[in-house]
C-alpha cells in the first residue's frame, strides 16, 4: 500500500517583501526585481522543479495606510505591497512550465462573476489545466473604495456574496458543453450552438446572464483556495474550497483545524481528499544547526520593529504610530475585538512583558508564520511529523527571502521527503485537481 503524499504550495507576492518584512535590503534578495516578470518565470521553475502541486499569488487593491495617517512608512520602507497583476504574471508563468499548479487572488467583493469566470476559464486554457483562484472577500474599506464603494459589506455577509459569486462562475463555467466546440471546417460548423447555454443566474447579491464567451477550460473550473478561519469562513471552506491555507503554531491547534474542517467537507457531500489543508511554515536552512541558527539571524537583522507595527496597524485598522515601541503591549489600550486579533497574530509568541517594538519585530520577522531553522533532516523530520500526525496535508511554503529560501528548499528538503516516500518524485497528472487529489 503507498504513502500518503504531502503536498506543498509556494507562496508569491508581486512586491518588494512577503512575510519578511525588510529582507528586500539584503543582498541576496531580488526584492528589487518586483516588477520584471523573470523573477516570477524563474520562481515558477525552481518550484516545479521540486515537484510542487502550485503556487499562488496573494493580492491587495490598496497601499496600506494606517499607520501614521498614510502610507509613508509601507513605502519607504517596503512594506507588503502588491504592484502588478497577479493574472497577467500568471501568464508568463504558465509560458516556462508544463505541470506546476498557477494561482490567482481575486475578490468576490470588489469583481463581477463574469469577470472572474471569464479571467480563470481563460488561465485555465493557457495552462492547459493548471489554473486556481484563491477565493478572498477582501477586509479592508480602503480596499472597497479604490473600487467607488463607500464601505464592504459586513463580514458574514461578505460571505453570503461569495457564495453567490462563486455559485454564478459554476454556472458559467459550465455554460459551454465540453464538446460545444465542433471546428468543422468542411461544413461550416464552429460550435454547436444547442450546447451552449445561457445561466440567467440572480441572487441577493449578484446577477449574470451569460454564456460565458469563453469555451469550457481543460479543468472545467479552476482549483478552489480559500484561507477563512472564522466560523462563517470555515462553513464557506468546507462547501467550496480545494485548497485551504491557515496559521497554526502549534500541533494540537492544527489537528483541531484539520478535524473541523474536514468534518465540514463531509457534510457538504464531498470526500475528504477534495480538500487539501496547507498551513504556513517558513523555513531557514543550513548545513548545520548552528549554521541555520547564524543564518536565521542574520535574515533576521533586516526586520524592521517599525514597519511590523505598521503593519499591524494596517490589519487591525488602528493607528500605533503615536504609542512609543518601549511601551508594553499589555498597556495598549484596544477594543476587544481588535485585542482579540492582536493576540491570534501575535500567538506564536510569548507576549508576557513583549513592548510594542518587540511584537513589531516579531510580525516583521514572519508574521507570526512558524519559522523552521536547522537542516534538511530536521526540517523534513518536522514537516513528516506534523504531516503523519494528521495535522496537515502539506505544507504553504512562505519564503523568508526570494528566490534562496526556495532554492534551498528544493535542492535539499524535497530530496529528503522523496527518499521517505511521502513526497512526488514526477507529476502524475495533467491538471493541477488532479495532482492535488491523488
Amino acid at each position: 500500500m503507498s504513502k500518503r503524499q504531502m503536498h506543498l504550495v509556494g507562496y508569491v507576492l508581486a512586491g518588494p517583501t512577503w512575510h519578511h518584512y525588510g529582507i528586500w535590503r539584503h543582498p541576496e534578495s531580488d526584492g528589487l526585481d518586483m516588477l520584471d516578470p523573470a523573477r516570477y518565470e524563474e520562481i515558477a521553475r525552481v518550484l516545479e522543479h521540486g515537484k510542487f502541486d502550485g503556487l499562488f499569488f496573494v493580492d491587495f487593491l490598496m497601499l496600506f495606510d494606517s499607520y501614521a495617517g498614510g502610507y509613508r512608512t509601507n513605502l519607504k520602507e517596503g512594506g507588503q505591497q502588491c504592484m502588478m497583476d497577479p493574472m497577467q504574471l500568471l501568464a508568463t508563468m504558465a509560458r516556462v512550465t508544463s505541470n506546476i499548479g498557477l494561482a490567482a487572488t481575486m475578490s468576490t467583493s470588489l469583481y463581477h462573476p463574469f469577470h472572474i469566470a471569464r479571467s480563470f476559464a481563460s488561465l485555465d486554457h493557457i495552462t492547459k489545466g493548471r489554473a486556481g483562484w484563491n477565493v478572498v472577500t477582501s477586509a479592508m474599506d480602503r480596499e472597497a473604495k479604490n473600487f467607488g464603494m463607500d464601505a464592504l459589506l459586513e463580514k458574514n455577509l461578505r460571505y453570503d456574496m461569495a457564495d453567490e459569486v462563486v455559485e454564478a462562475c459554476t454556472k458559467l463555467w459550465h455554460s459551454w458543453e465540453p464538446d460545444a466546440v465542433v471546428g468543422d471546417r468542411e461544413n461550416n460548423i464552429f460550435a454547436d450552438a444547442d450546447k451552449v447555454h445561457y445561466v440567467n443566474y440572480e441572487g441577493k447579491y449578484v446577477r449574470t446572464s451569460g454564456p460565458l464567451t469563453t469555451p469550457r477550460s481543460p479543468q472545467g473550473s479552476p482549483v478552489i483556495m480559500q484561507a477563512g478561519s472564522s466560523p462563517r469562513g470555515r462553513e464557506f471552506a468546507g462547501r467550496w474550497a480545494e485548497v485551504i491555507f491557515t496559521l497554526q503554531n502549534s500541533k494540537e491547534h492544527m489537528q483541531a483545524f484539520y478535524r473541523d474542517i474536514k468534518d465540514r467537507v463531509v457534510a457538504s457531500g464531498r470526500r475528504p481528499n477534495e480538500c487539501a489543508i496547507v498551513p504556513a511554515v517558513d523555513v531557514v536552512l543550513g548545513d548545520t544547526e548552528s549554521i541555520a541558527k547564524e543564518r536565521a539571524e542574520a535574515i533576521n537583522s533586516y526586520a524592521s520593529p517599525t514597519l511590523g507595527l505598521a503593519e499591524i496597524s494596517n490589519a487591525l485598522g488602528v493607528d500605533m504610530s503615536n504609542e512609543p515601541l518601549d511601551k508594553p503591549l499589555a498597556e495598549l489600550e484596544l477594543t476587544q475585538g481588535c485585542r482579540g486579533i492582536l493576540d491570534v497574530m501575535l500567538q506564536g509568541v510569548e507576549k508576557d512583558g513583549l513592548t510594542l517594538g518587540q511584537a513589531g519585530k516579531a510580525w516583521a520577522t514572519s508574521q507570526m508564520t512558524p519559522q523552521l531553522v536547522g537542516t534538511p533532516t530536521m526540517i523534513a523530520d518536522y514537516l513528516q511529523d506534523y504531516f503523519e500526525a494528521e495535522c496537515c496535508d502539506g505544507f504553504m511554503i512562505c519564503p523568508s527571502m526570494s528566490p534562496g529560501t526556495y532554492v534551498q528548499f528544493v535542492k535539499t528538503v524535497v530530496p529528503e521527503l522523496q527518499r521517505r516516500g511521502i513526497f512526488r518524485k514526477e507529476y502524475k497528472y495533467a491538471t493541477f485537481r488532479e495532482n492535488l487529489q491523488n
